[in-house]
């Protein structure tokens, strides 16, 4: 419902643009801005401005010119200013209310007014601006009065203040304070949304601060810079007020997801009503599988002196039984190849594995080697290369967890701590804390333990773990009866005794391996099968003659990225394959990794984007190389002819003239093989003409047939003369 006299402040603006309801004539109220040194009314329907107040586009505030003055704190100057002022506008608004309100009369109604009183109009618009915007009563015309040096109090309010009285009274008159009204505790939901609810993560002081500063101050410019005088303490709502009712209808949930991130929420602070063992109904059908890069620095296999870095873990668990099931130590990942040598160590008999490193172990202790119904993984690692083949050929489900949410993946989270505990405590090398102070030793240089024994480690650990005692451990009352003590291996053959589960087992580890190693797309060429810039043979592309009928088309192909000597063409029976092998015209890549070749192709191709730069700038040189000679020659060529020479006698003696030309750059172009030339010259005489002929090196070679080319082409020259 709106009021009459109340101010409003609209909540979508920046600045404080606040409004006073100074007449109500249903259906149409009319306000003034509080704002400006002249504020005319204006019209509005009033179930536009009511609509606006549902929607909390408006908010009602405390009045912020409501005070009260004596006479006597006020100077004899003050006073006659404000009566003389108001004995104009108290008649004029009695007497022309309808006509100060209405837009179109406004005007000459002011014009009328200032005429009558001896005033200007512009002084009568300035003194009903102050009367409309300071709450239509007679001190509302105090010239400046909220600076005017009056000690304000408090509007009389129908009620007393409730709630505990302060201690320290906070006015002159005693006043307590005041009440919070459902006006004030949308202001408060205001600020809490606008300022508290936000990424800054500002505290909630400062959202009270921005509480006062939005609507329990006013605005003024001291040497052009804005600022903020905040009221009476007894005019305002206390932080204690605002903290109680904060709390009062707090919201964790929202705050949290709003102030940090949904996925916090989630993780961290979430109701947890159920468990990971209660969504399974035996061993295998959950698995979750996860990695860690292991708190400690390891060294190389080749030198001890060389630290190698930090380890990744790998590994699989059983959520019913807790049994880890496989795992994977190396450098490899956190990727898809580390995920694929664990799934791979899934399904492996345990007994040989731990022999390869000379733990010998009964499978009684480490019973796991199957396949489950569903697979809980990272999105990253299992989004991609080959989980269709898991899904399509083994009916094995996947669940990738949301990004940040290992909580999700709570049962292999806590193994890798434990292990990593343990890790800390037993191995040198290990990170014992994340920080080092100035002066600490650095535990990378403690490092001691290759990889090989870093996993004899892991084992032992996941031995130990199979056998331990779960805590807390949600038993059935079938184990209860039968007396069963929680550790992953009971669990385990409880459930596979007395619960359905979902475990598979693998025949063929090639298959399972062909299901799981990333595929690629290979163009069958004339050189061989292109793939990843690499060429590749196969016995049996050469004799069904796929470089002839297959020509550029593609066909499916695996690969190892950890050795390209090799790819595989899988057969449409999903049970065998083809192997083809690395031809010589790639043979430099023999051995090398994926990577490396990527490597090595990128610097290849950013060299030749580099020669490509000279290649052009040598190619722009030898042009204008060309244009230069061509254009001497064309100059040369204008001085030489003085005179035209019509197109046949041009052409007409072109084989003449290219012999001549000829055996002068045979005088140029032979060969000397002896360069001592007998200095003793004689005179040589021709017997026709009786003429001595030029014995010198430059000329002694020139034939008789040379003289009479050259004799000829002067001949034709000297025509032309």
């Amino acid at each position: 419902m709106i009021f009459y006299n109340q101010v409003y402040q609209f909540i979508n603006k920046d600045d404080k643009n606040r409004l006073r309801v100074i007449e109500i004539n249903d259906p149409i109220a009319y306000y003034v801005d509080l704002h400006g040194d002249t504020s005319m009314p204006k019209k509005i329907d009033l179930a536009t401005l009511e609509a606006e107040v549902q929607s909390e586009v408006l908010l009602a505030i405390p009045d912020p010119y409501a005070k009260s003055y004596s006479d006597s704190d006020l100077t004899e100057k003050q006073r006659q200013k404000r009566d003389k002022d108001w004995q104009v506008i108290s008649e004029a608004w009695n007497v022309s209310k309808e006509r100060l309100l209405e837009k179109k009369t406004r005007e000459g109604t002011l014009a009328e007014i200032a005429s009558k009183s001896g005033i200007s109009k512009l002084k009568v618009k300035r003194a009903f601006s102050r009367f409309w915007q300071r709450g239509l009563n007679k001190n509302a015309l105090l010239p400046d009065y909220m600076y005017s040096g009056g000690k304000g109090k408090e509007r009389d309010l129908s009620e007393s203040k409730v709630g505990r009285p302060r201690k320290y009274t906070l006015s002159d008159d005693g006043q307590q304070g005041i009440n919070i009204t459902e006006d004030i505790k949308k202001q408060f939901a205001y600020v809490i949304k606008k300022y508290y609810r936000k990424k800054e993560q500002i505290s909630l002081a400062e959202t009270y601060d921005y509480l006062l500063r939005e609507f329990y101050s006013d605005q003024y410019h001291e040497n052009n810079i804005l600022k903020y005088k905040v009221w009476d303490a007894s005019r305002i709502p206390t932080y204690n007020q605002f903290y109680y009712w904060f709390k009062k209808y707090e919201d964790p949930q929202q705050d949290i997801t709003l102030r940090i991130s949904a996925k916090e929420f989630d993780l961290k602070h979430r109701p947890i009503l159920s468990n990971s063992t209660l969504e399974t109904d035996g061993p295998g059908t959950r698995f979750q599988i996860d990695a860690t890069i292991a708190d400690i620095f390891l060294v190389s296999s080749f030198d001890r002196s060389l630290v190698i870095g930090r380890p990744v873990v790998y590994g699989v668990i059983d959520v019913y039984s807790r049994m880890v099931t496989g795992i994977y130590v190396g450098l490899e990942g956190p990727s898809w190849i580390g995920a694929m040598m664990a799934l791979d160590n899934m399904v492996a008999n345990k007994v040989e594995y731990c022999q390869q490193f000379n733990i010998n172990i009964d499978e009684s202790q480490w019973p796991a080697r199957h396949l489950p119904e569903i697979i809980i993984a990272d999105r990253g690692e299992f989004e991609g290369y080959s989980v269709d083949n898991l899904i399509n050929n083994f009916n094995i489900k996947i669940e990738n967890t949301p990004a940040y949410r290992g909580d999700l993946k709570g049962i292999i989270e806590r193994q890798f701590r434990t292990i990593n505990g343990k890790i800390k405590r037993k191995t040198p090398g290990a990170i014992q804390k994340e920080f080092r102070e100035r002066g600490d030793r650095d535990y990378r240089l403690d490092a001691s333990l290759n990889l090989e024994e870093f996993i004899k480690v892991v084992i032992h650990l996941v031995l130990k773990h199979n056998q331990k005692i779960i805590e807390k451990y949600p038993l059935e009352k079938g184990m209860i009866t039968s007396g069963l003590i929680a550790t992953p291996i009971n669990l385990w053959n409880w459930g596979i005794a007395n619960k359905k589960g979902r475990l598979q087992t693998v025949t063929d580890k090639n298959i399972l391996r062909m299901n799981l190693l990333p595929k690629g797309r290979a163009r069958i060429t004339r050189a061989g099968l292109k793939f990843k810039g690499l060429f590749y043979g196969s016995e049996k592309a050469l004799n069904e003659q796929w470089y002839l009928r297959l020509k550029n088309t593609s066909i499916e192909v695996l690969y190892d990225p950890r050795e390209m000597n090799q790819i595989y063409i899988p057969h449409a029976d999903g049970r065998d394959f083809d192997t083809c092998y690395l031809l010589e015209t790639s043979k430099e890549y023999k051995r090398d990794t994926l990577e490396e070749i990527e490597f090595y192709q990128n610097l290849l191709v950013e060299a030749k984007a580099e020669e490509q730069v000279k290649q052009r700038e040598n190619t722009i040189n030898a042009d204008l190389a060309i244009e230069g000679i061509v254009k001497q020659a064309m100059e040369d060529k204008k001085q030489s002819v003085t005179q035209p020479i019509n197109k046949s006698e041009k052409l007409r003696d072109i084989r003449v003239n290219r012999q001549a030309e000829k055996m002068l750059n045979r005088e140029n172009e032979k060969f000397n093989l002896d360069e001592k030339l007998d200095e003793t010259q004689v005179d040589i005489i021709d017997f026709e003409t009786k003429e001595k002929i030029d014995n010198s090196p430059q000329k002694k070679s020139t034939s008789r047939l040379m003289q009479k080319l050259k004799k000829k082409r002067d001949e034709e020259f000297g025509k032309n003369k």
